[in-house]
């Protein structure tokens, strides 16, 4: 897949495509529905699919401040696209100056004159331009006059996540936010994930026996509720069932809010200075401040066998289909 960050990397020989335009934060089921289908017409009509996005994300220029929490870093959002099928990313960087670029001109300047689109794929609430004027139906009647069809597809998919509300970046944020990993989980389509590079931390882990990868994450992370959960630590290509703290230390009355795996069963790793992912399955508890060091293991010791059985059930799940 070609990776391209604005419209002077796109090929200057490049031809017809199909595309498709959107933040796509998360790259939820509902956002697997437009890229797929953007794949899908692309290959019949015998030409690439591209997927156009922004960064930073759109509301941090018209609104500073405002950033949203991200689901998914830049490179990973790629690599998810990627896994669709499609043939490049157009990551067009968001200032303040195209911020104010007219409907019609953005769909010249990007739709017409860079990536002669032959056909674009959107949702039905699709807006752009400046003030958010374009909409669905005057990308359709700007169509007629650029020789590109519109394909309007519902985007919308529905579950027990969020209490039956569609699906959306926004509320994958909201569970996320109050530590649903569960149901986030059956909105992404795949458990979310937090990355960061691996930093000291206190060692206070490795001296009550259980070292955890004190991960310092991205900027503008989604970063679950405070509490410990189950899932994943990913690093050097190997995910590892882990157990996983989310919040200030309150045991030992530390004031800076962190996320830690601790990855069951593994001895002698040593990740200080990697990149890794935190996958998070299911929430097991809040944080608590125990009576004793004594108990506080004890209850560490269950988390971390709770955490093993819910991995391991759900692993068995996946591979019998």
């Amino acid at each position: 897949m070609q990776r391209w960050r604005g419209l002077e990397d796109i090929p200057q020989d490049w031809g017809r495509s199909v595309v498709t335009i959107g933040s796509y934060d998360g790259v939820h089921r509902g956002h697997q529905l437009i890229i797929g289908r953007t794949v899908d017409r692309a290959r019949d009509l015998g030409v690439p699919a591209v997927v156009v996005t922004f960064d930073p994300h759109p509301s941090e220029v018209v609104r500073p401040g405002s950033h949203p929490p991200l689901l998914a870093p830049h490179h990973r959002r790629a690599e998810l696209i990627a896994g669709l099928g499609v043939d490049a990313v157009l990551v067009l960087p968001f200032t303040a100056e195209f911020s104010k670029l007219p409907a019609a001109e953005f769909v010249v300047k990007v739709l017409v004159d860079k990536l002669h689109a032959k056909l674009v794929v959107e949702g039905p609430n699709f807006r752009f331009g400046h003030r958010a004027a374009g909409d669905v139906d005057f990308l359709k009647e700007l169509g007629g006059t650029y020789d590109y069809d519109v394909e309007v597809i519902d985007l919308y998919v529905t579950g027990e996540a969020g209490g039956g509300l569609p699906f959306s970046s926004t509320l994958t944020r909201r569970l996320v936010a109050e530590g649903d990993v569960a149901g986030a989980m059956e909105i992404l389509g795949r458990p979310h994930r937090v990355e960061g590079e691996v930093v000291r931390g206190a060692q206070r882990g490795r001296e009550l026996g259980y070292p955890t990868a004190n991960v310092e994450t991205l900027p503008h992370t989604a970063i679950p509720a405070d509490g410990v959960y189950a899932g994943w630590l990913n690093a050097g290509g190997e995910a590892m069932p882990a157990a996983i703290s989310v919040g200030t230390n309150v045991q030992f009355d530390a004031t800076e809010r962190t996320v830690e795996a601790y990855a069951i069963d593994r001895v002698g790793l040593d990740l200080y200075g990697q990149h890794v992912g935190v996958d998070f399955l299911a929430y097991l508890r809040g944080m608590e401040k125990f009576d004793s060091i004594e108990a506080l293991l004890e209850c560490m010791a269950n988390d971390v066998d709770r955490a093993r059985a819910l991995v391991a059930a759900h692993e068995a799940a996946v591979t019998a289909g």
